[in-house]
């Protein structure tokens, strides 16, 4: 299939740059456009454990999870918008994707379900379920499938994990994760699937009960795959009681995660009204990042970024204060979500969102974060700004990754 560094920069960055506009603007088609090909089978499915990225609700249909750009392989999601000019067309057999009526990526190649997702736990609930494969050998468990912020009005206005839960979870049989199931899923992943880092996430919990649970789930995974240091992120909003981060690292965990979303003061307090009610305001989210770093080590921490709700001068604000103070800042698009309390308003335009993107990376580079570091800091490392990261760098990750090749075996 060819590697990165067979195709110039410019080839490479415009590629980037068009997988940025189909993340900004969703791509159009028939609900029923799939059904010649094997999703679920050989074509690996989009399973919606957190959030869904469509504008449009299709629980009964199942979609395929991403594509690969034909020159750097860069991982595409599928994001379903009926009113983008962007379409997926199938022709003669083949998949490609249009801008109006002027062909973009031809002969689509979709990525393929890994063997992995055909196993189950011990009680029988498909791995497919409780760890997802994010790409880059990273697997995602969303413990929560539902975020109990939604009972005291104080939801995220740009998050819909409570209206991805009523939508899927029972469709695809997603539901709560027991320590035993992740620590069962994640050491089938890294003793014969390839798969060498896991992100632990999931919206808040009733009584703050991440600490006890997240401990359980490190010493699972310990466990089953017998490693001390199982490459793993802890991802969880801001303790009121910073001591309690001391607990993660000694549990095992290699990176950690606390997305603060918006900078802006006064536009957190609105956009994210439960982080800032329930874990001590924005004050303290910055000291719970400045403390990770000190616990963790530069570039072993992140907080994502929702690129787009803010002004772009008060993001990169945020996003050069924590890079220039060891934390890796990742703008994400504001895709606005089907269920969302801002849906029916939009994202800035995929221009905007590059600019971002470029200055985040001049950033990373300016500091020297490594591609280990973006990488084993966050959930896949599929996002934009790493594949122009990698662009400009000239790294090519299709064997770069395997923190315990002993554990692999060619599959």
């Amino acid at each position: 299939m060819g590697s990165l560094l067979d195709y110039s920069k410019e080839e490479l960055i415009k590629e980037a740059q068009l997988k940025n506009r189909i993340l900004v603007e969703g791509l159009s088609f028939p609900v029923d456009i799939f059904k010649d090909l094997d999703v679920g089978g050989e074509i690996q499915e989009t399973v919606h454990v957190l959030f869904t990225a469509d504008k449009h609700a299709h629980k009964d249909v199942e979609f395929p999870a991403c594509f690969l750009t034909p020159k750097g392989k860069f991982r595409v999601g599928i994001r379903w918008n009926q009113d983008s000019p962007l379409s997926i067309r199938y022709i003669d057999g083949q998949y490609h994707v249009f801008d109006r009526n002027t062909p973009v990526f031809e002969n689509l190649h979709f990525v393929t379900r890994s063997p992995y997702y055909k196993l189950s736990a011990s009680d029988g609930t498909s791995f497919r379920t409780i760890a997802t494969d994010n790409g880059h050998g990273a697997l995602f468990v969303s413990y929560s499938n539902e975020c109990s912020l939604k009972d005291k009005g104080l939801d995220c206005l740009f998050c819909n994990i409570n209206t991805t839960k009523s939508i899927y979870g029972d469709a695809q049989g997603i539901s709560w994760k027991t320590p035993k199931q992740v620590g069962e899923a994640v050491g089938a992943g890294y003793r014969g699937y390839g798969f060498d880092h896991v992100t632990i996430s999931g919206g808040f919990v009733p009584e703050r009960r991440e600490v006890e649970y997240y401990l359980d789930v490190a010493e699972a995974i310990q466990n089953a795959t017998g490693l001390e240091d199982f490459n793993g992120t802890a991802c969880v909003g801001a303790p009121k009681d910073l001591t309690v981060l001391e607990k993660y690292k000694e549990a095992g965990y290699r990176t950690f995660a606390t997305n603060m979303e918006v900078w802006s003061e006064k536009m957190f307090d609105l956009i994210c009204p439960g982080k800032a009610q329930e874990c001590g305001g924005r004050s303290n989210w910055l000291a719970a990042l400045k403390y990770e770093v000190e616990l963790f080590g530069k570039y072993r921490v992140r907080s994502t970024l929702v690129s787009g709700i803010e002004p772009k001068e008060s993001l990169m604000t945020g996003i050069e204060y924590l890079v220039e103070n060891g934390v890796i800042a990742q703008p994400s698009q504001w895709y606005v979500n089907v269920g969302s309390a801002l849906q029916g308003h939009r994202t800035p335009d995929p221009d905007w969102h590059w600019e971002v993107f470029e200055r985040t990376v001049a950033l990373y580079r300016k500091h020297g974060v490594t591609w280990d570091q973006l990488r084993d800091a966050n959930a896949g490392s599929d996002a934009v700004p790493f594949d122009l990261y990698r662009i400009l760098e000239g790294i090519d990750v299709k064997r770069s990754y395997s923190n315990y090749p002993e554990l692999h075996k060619a599959v």
